[in-house]
């Protein structure tokens, strides 16, 4: 399908005017409150429904309904599902945002709002459409009460009109997003439907963008990163869960207590799960390190301020070596910050979280089919190293929907790590808890109720010698720390490995980690398509780093670390871990304002650094 041609003027085009199809970026500026979730959900689908690659990001203000809301739909014929910068097509439904949204587009782009806002008095170079909403939803929507949220299912068959979207396939997600609420589903349609015939019969196509069909998304599903989280986490074969909600990371387990509900029921009708609403985010850990030293495969989810809570029952995990995942789903901060903006924030903190010497594992998820993948690393890896392990998300992949292959069903078996059982004991007699028999770092540790007299011993946050024994003794503590920093190097083999892409003879890499690497994908094409630059690329998975991420920055003369954070985090971390003399190499590109980052914010920071 070709990217562009011109239209004809009979088309219902500008004359000469170029035509781009299944590439574009499409934003509804509405109020918080006003139930447009449902209209862009319905927009997003019929479009992917048309076979077009497609992403949805919903930038919500954190406090009260009536504030301004924004969301947007990337379309993109190559896949690309990265944020784009650029806003092609506005959908201006919010007077106190609109004359703002419509000064920030760029010459040529569309513009749909509403009657009253007269708009195109504000710039003579964007295309307009004017839509009377009130009236039109009037005549769908007999009880007043209603029509504020089915206006904005009217937007949605006006734009279906404007960019050639299948009404079917409009019908069709209505159906889906009210699947059981008939009379709803017949309500909204009917909202639509007065969109479209409303721009058929009034609204001259002047615009350039067009959806036509593809063949791109077959077979595939949308879904957000903490639904695919929570998935994960059952099929891990976790069973407790204990949490306090905080944004963005309430729905993880909010969709797992459904999730639970409905396939871990036993026999008798009884839940084989036990999810607990604690206190607080100190009391969520503390019951997570509980169930994990009594063998249950547990887990709280949370953001930075609950992170930060958890610090000192985090030391006494990784010291007493106890199991657990801890998933983060980042936001911007510090303090309260801006809850509802994304971010990789939590990186340095988390690392070392506690006071002391701490090392966590970290793995980071880039999509949401690694966010249900890595659920299971995560809970084998706490068992393996008994540690906690902290999964790093954040909002944008968390509380967005993103397009994903059906993901894998999992086959290979649950690792319990090194527990031992009656019958170990049986033949060996008995064994030192925190001794390191098998050069790894990591002891041996036996299961509450386990029925044999060697069993027992204590698990305890003050000094303890290899027995577990209290001791305060200098060469049993340093032993001891000696220890769990080898079992951290351990894991450096056992962690997810990055994932790398070389170009022609590259002397400049980028590497990247979670969702920046939606951005960085489509900016390594920019680079090499506007500039001529060949860069390499790694995605970093997983803290600690393998040796794969040293090569990699021996191998080239600059690496540039793209994070989502101000103070290069993640880079910090690097410099703490190569060889000095690589230091000199590593540079930073940061992005620092809440929104998902885009592919041209990299392209125009590495091409000024670089002299471009």
């Amino acid at each position: 399908m070709a990217t562009t041609d011109v239209v004809p003027h009979g088309a219902g085009g500008e004359l000469g005017r170029p035509r781009i199809v299944n590439d574009m970026s499409i934003q509804v500026a509405t109020v918080n409150g006003s139930g447009s979730q449902s209209s862009n959900t319905v927009l997003l689908r019929a479009i992917f429904q048309m076979g077009v690659p497609v992403s949805g990001k919903n930038m919500f203000p954190s406090n009260i309904a009536g504030l301004p809301t924004w969301y947007t739909i990337r379309a993109n014929k190559k896949g690309y599902i990265g944020r784009k910068k650029e806003i092609d097509f506005l959908v201006a439904m919010n007077p106190e945002t609109a004359h703002d949204d419509v000064k920030s587009l760029a010459p040529g782009a569309s513009v749909l709002y509403d009657e009253p806002l007269a708009l195109h008095k504000l710039r003579d170079d964007l295309v307009f459409y004017s839509v009377p909403y009130d009236k039109i939803v009037a005549t769908v929507c007999p009880e007043a009460k209603l029509r504020k949220l089915v206006k904005n299912m009217v937007y949605v068959g006006v734009v279906a009109q404007l960019l050639t979207i299948d009404m079917g396939e409009v019908e069709k997600a209505i159906r889906k997003q009210f699947a059981k609420k008939v009379k709803a589903a017949n309500l909204n349609l009917a909202a639509a439907q007065a969109g479209f015939e409303y721009a058929k019969a009034n609204l001259e196509k002047r615009g350039a963008f067009y959806i036509e069909r593809m063949n791109e998304t077959a077979g595939k599903i949308i879904i957000d990163g903490n639904s695919a989280a929570a998935l994960g986490c059952m099929f891990a074969g976790c069973t407790v869960v204990t949490w306090y909600p905080i944004t963005p990371s309430s729905s993880l387990v909010e969709t797992l207590i459904e999730y639970m509900k409905e396939y871990r029921i036993g026999p008798d009708g009884k839940a084989t799960f036990a999810i607990v609403q604690a206190e607080d985010e100190l009391a969520a850990v503390g019951m997570v390190i509980g169930a994990g030293w009594a063998g249950a495969r547990s887990m709280t989810a949370t953001a930075g301020p609950g992170i930060s809570l958890m610090s000192e029952f985090s030391g006494l995990a990784y010291y007493v070596e106890v199991p657990g995942v801890i998933w983060d789903i980042q936001r911007v901060g510090p303090s309260t910050g801006l809850p509802t903006r994304t971010s990789q924030g939590d990186i340095l903190s988390t690392a070392f979280l506690s006071h002391g010497d701490t090392k966590h594992i970290m793995l980071i998820p880039s999509s949401v089919s690694e966010c249900f993948s890595m659920a299971t690393d995560a809970f084998n890896l706490a068992e393996q190293f008994q540690t906690l392990v902290f999964v790093m998300s954040d909002l944008d992949l968390g509380m967005n929907n993103w397009m994903s292959d059906p993901f894998e069903y999992p086959t290979t078996p649950i690792k319990r790590g090194k527990v031992l059982s009656k019958e170990d004991l049986d033949r060996l007699g008995g064994f030192a808890r925190y001794k390191d028999v098998d050069g790894d770092g990591i002891g041996y540790r036996t299961l509450p109720g386990t029925p044999h007299p060697a069993a027992a011993y204590f698990a305890r946050g003050s000094g303890h010698n290899e027995k577990a024994q209290y001791s305060e003794r200098a060469d049993d503590f340093e032993r001891n720390m000696e220890r769990l920093n080898r079992k951290f190097e351990t894991a450096r083999s056992f962690v997810p490995r990055p994932e790398i892409t070389k170009g022609k003879n590259a002397k400049i890499g980028l590497i990247g980690y979670g969702t920046s690497h939606w951005g960085i994908t489509e900016s390594l094409d920019q680079l090499r398509e506007e500039y001529g630059m060949e860069v390499d690329y790694l995605r970093l998975r997983a803290y600690p780093f393998t040796r794969e991420v040293h090569e990699f920055v021996e191998q080239h003369e600059r690496v540039y670390m793209v994070e989502q954070n101000r103070d290069a985090q993640m880079l910090s971390l690097l410099k703490l871990d190569v060889k000095p003399e690589l230091i000199t190499r590593l540079r930073s590109i940061a992005h620092i304002t809440g929104l998902p980052l885009d592919a041209r914010s990299i392209t125009d920071e590495l091409t000024s650094m670089e002299g471009k």
